[in-house]
């Protein structure tokens, strides 16, 4: 048995794989531990020439996960940017959109917004009006059409993605496994290998895999999902995760407003000055209700 340490490029179950010394193991965990996320830097010990135990997770730098009141899905670790990818068609939801922005302003990474099919020029403006919100609060939205414009896609993503770590999300349908094949060379290649090795089969889509693209920048796919729970964030973490929020924190009357009904709220004079949007406000206080209602 050999020690490694090794990069964790693909979770399903209880089930991983890591490149470590130029080799992919297939790894486990002792017992019953589920603990571990794509992107995670890991201790292994090898087992045999193609499978090791983790032995450790090393200390991450960012973890982005989300949760319902009974238990919490990880996404990725040690990513420095997400890619929130919607498109003109289908309908995307604001509300998922919404919840990663505070998930990843909860785990200090950077966001950006990823506009696909704009070559579908009828839904644009409708699109574009949707998303005028978060260009407003200083989260950029870049416009591309993967279909249409591979090059220009290619062109406008590739530069942001050199020397970082980043995730792409989305719901079914947004093109966010059209963008992984124009910004990831051989990305089939590598899943189907994935898929094998994880011996999951057909069902590509339901793990979260990691492509290396040089010793410096990472690409993180993830399942396409519909609803994006924020359980485990606390009140505190929540009011610092709104970004609108941070000139009125500190202001309000009493050290422990919760911003609802407070007198003397800062954030609530700030919604009726027009500085925070009152949909906004709406997200904030349905999470706060969320993380109250956990189970122990």
């Amino acid at each position: 048995m050999t020690e490694l340490q090794g990069l964790i490029v693909a979770a399903h179950g209880r089930h991983y794989l890591a490149h470590a010394d130029g080799r992919t193991l297939q790894c486990v965990t002792r017992g019953k531990k589920s603990d571990v996320a794509t992107g995670d830097r890991v201790r292994l010990k090898t087992t045999s020439a193609d499978q090791a135990v983790i032995e450790e997770i090393l200390p991450r730098d960012t973890l982005l996960y989300r949760s319902d009141q009974y238990k919490s899905k990880l996404l990725a670790a040690n990513v420095t940017q997400l890619f929130i990818v919607v498109a003109t068609e289908p309908g995307f939801s604001d509300d998922l959109i919404s919840r990663a922005l505070v998930a990843a302003e909860a785990a200090g990474i950077r966001v950006h917004l990823v506009l696909n099919k704009t070559d579908i020029a009828a839904l644009l403006p409708a699109a574009r009006e949707r998303l005028a919100l978060y260009r407003r609060l200083d989260y950029p939205v870049h416009e591309v059409s993967a279909a249409k414009d591979p090059d220009g896609t290619r062109s406008m993503l590739q530069p942001l993605m050199t020397g970082q770590s980043t995730i792409l999300i989305g719901q079914s349908g947004m093109g966010k496994s059209s963008l992984i094949q124009l910004l990831v060379p051989d990305a089939d290649i590598a899943v189907q290998e994935i898929s094998q090795r994880l011996d999951s089969g057909k069902h590509t889509t339901t793990f979260t895999r990691l492509f290396e693209l040089d010793a410096h920048t990472t690409v993180i796919d993830s399942p396409g999902f519909q609803e994006f729970g924020l359980y485990h964030l606390t009140e505190g973490m929540l009011e610092r995760a709104f970004r609108e929020f941070t000139p009125a924190l500190g202001k309000c009357r009493f050290y422990n407003c919760h911003h609802l009904a407070e007198p003397g709220c800062a954030v609530l004079e700030a919604i009726q000055a027009g500085q925070i949007d009152l949909e906004r406000h709406g997200l904030y206080r349905q999470l706060l209700h969320e993380s109250s209602q956990k189970v122990y």
